[in-house]
């Protein structure tokens, strides 16, 4: 027995969600359903998502986007990883980079041999053993080379920063190519089936009514549908994320071109710097409890690198999930589903899984709930998982000079998290769970990087001496050093390869 096909996608609501919800969907399926989607001029996205992780090359993969050619469209530079400053104790700076560390030997991974002889005093900080830490420092940057795969230089793992608008914009041309109709407009009303109470419908202002099979609620921390309309329950997480409270401002380009996002912390909150062709995006988050607007305003303000661009923009949002967001037959992707402040840049990411997940578990005309239970599973250990990443950040830390601080020490943490933190401060034990976000590496930096030290390792490096231990940890520094040596300039690179034209 077949089950009939949907036939209408509706996706509601524009900026990075809709537009590469738009364009993923329109490339995967070709002419298989028709897709329009709602959007208005008049309602503003967000717009402050311009760093990302590494997992957004796959997402451009899929669509066959030359990378180039998007940083050229998008203002866009590259990404080696965060450094994170004042956050473990004031003065205190370490670096999240991506991709791996040392290498491998024996029964045990590279980190326990560095752990066993840093605690002897015997070597120096963990941020000397990654291409991906050293190089950002120097302001170094290349593409990882495909004929040196046992070189430093072909672990070299990137991502991007880049105008968040532009990047909708360069979707929109790409959706719209591939057959997706826009429609302009303000959603007034949304009709739900009497028998269902599936939605039927979404009316605009103008009187059009607007039906579809499969609704896709891309609308913000609006959620228009999912929250509005389906009356889908919001997990408030501001009891573990204190902060609840973001301005954001452009500034003037300074030298060097840093391919890496800073995250300083202040006293109830912290600022991010994201490096782009054309200025440097800024931001404040903060915890409203701790800290009032006209403070926060002053402090960001007063740690701009460049000449101020435009007025301060202020966000307001509350951490957390959707409990559902996949529910009846509406899909929440992007902000309608759930917030992280952009302290390890996951919100793009999140839009990017969600896509996938529903690719994967896409519903023809029955909905069976048990696609739609499972959707909603995944997604809950997604957030989850990435929600014990981030509380860390806050938890880990000695400081003590105000408020906000010792409220992050001293606050309870969900059990998830506690148990990595102990694994750790036992032997340095990390260990991947299922499908999250964060391998043991980035644990790793953060956790050492905020002051967390095991009072172990792992005790099978002891089957290596102290001599073939310090030789392994040398010549990996020293490798990394030269491979360094020989890397462009961040700037040099992009003005050979993918520079933007000059914005008017």
């Amino acid at each position: 027995m077949s089950i009939a096909p949907i036939k209408d996608i509706v996706i509601v609501g524009g900026g990075t969600a809709g537009w590469m919800t738009a364009a993923a969907l329109s490339k995967l399926f070709g002419k298989l359903y028709r897709i329009r989607l709602i959007e208005s001029d008049e309602i503003a996205s967000i717009g402050v998502g311009e760093a990302t992780i590494p997992n957004i090359k796959n997402f451009n993969q899929v669509l066959e986007i030359d990378e180039d050619e998007f940083l050229r469209q998008t203002q866009g530079t590259f990404k080696l990883g965060i450094e994170f400053v004042n956050w473990g104790q004031i003065g205190e700076r370490y670096m999240h980079g991506f991709g791996k560390f040392g290498q491998d030997l024996g029964a045990a991974n590279f980190h326990h041999y560095w752990q066993k002889m840093y605690q002897r005093g015997m070597a120096p900080d963990l941020q000397n053993y990654s291409i991906n830490t050293v190089a950002p420092l120097q302001a170094k940057f290349m593409r990882p080379p495909a004929d040196m795969p046992n070189s430093p230089l072909g672990d070299i793992v990137h991502a991007f920063h880049f105008d968040a608008g532009l990047y909708a914009r360069y979707l929109r041309g790409m959706a719209e190519h591939n057959g997706v109709v826009r429609t302009e407009g303000k959603i007034v009303n949304t009709v739900l089936r009497a028998a269902d109470g599936f939605i039927e419908s979404v009316q605009l202002e103008g009187g059009e009514q607007v039906a579809g099979d499969l609704f896709i609620d891309c609308s913000g921390i609006r959620a228009l549908l999912i929250g509005q309309a389906l009356g889908m329950d919001y997990e408030d997480w501001s009891h573990w994320l204190p902060c609840d409270r973001a301005i954001a401002v452009p500034c003037a380009s300074v030298k060097p071109l840093l391919p890496y996002t800073r995250s300083t912390a202040h006293s109830a909150g912290w600022q991010w710097r994201i490096p782009l062709q054309h200025r440097i995006g800024n931001g404040h988050v903060y915890s409203s409890r701790f800290m009032s607007q006209d403070e926060a305003t002053s402090i960001l303000l007063g740690n701009l690198d460049g000449e101020q661009l435009a007025e301060p923009r202020f966000i307001p949002f509350v951490p957390g999930r959707r409990k559902q967001t996949w529910a009846k037959n509406c899909v929440a992707i992007g902000l309608s589903s759930g917030f992280f402040e952009p302290i390890e840049s996951t919100n793009i990411h999140l839009i990017q899984t969600a896509i996938a997940r529903l690719v994967t578990l896409f519903p023809n005309a029955e909905f069976n709930p048990v696609d739609r239970d499972e959707y909603n599973a995944q997604t809950q250990f997604e957030y989850e998982r990435i929600r014990d990443f981030i509380v860390l950040h806050y938890k880990a830390t000695k400081r003590d000079d105000s408020p906000f601080w010792r409220h992050c020490q001293a606050m309870e943490i969900p059990a998830s998290l506690q148990r990595k933190i102990d694994l750790y401060e036992g032997n340095g034990r990390i260990f991947r769970e299922g499908s999250e976000l964060f391998a043991e590496m980035s644990w790793l930096q953060v956790m050492h990087g905020q002051g967390l030290r095991p009072v172990g390792y792992n005790p099978v490096v002891d089957a290596r001496n102290d001599a073939e231990c310090l030789e392994l940890l040398n010549n990996v520094q020293t490798v990394i050093r030269k491979c360094v040596a020989v890397m462009p300039d961040h700037a040099e690179f992009i003005a050979a390869h993918c520079a933007a034209k000059a914005m008017t």
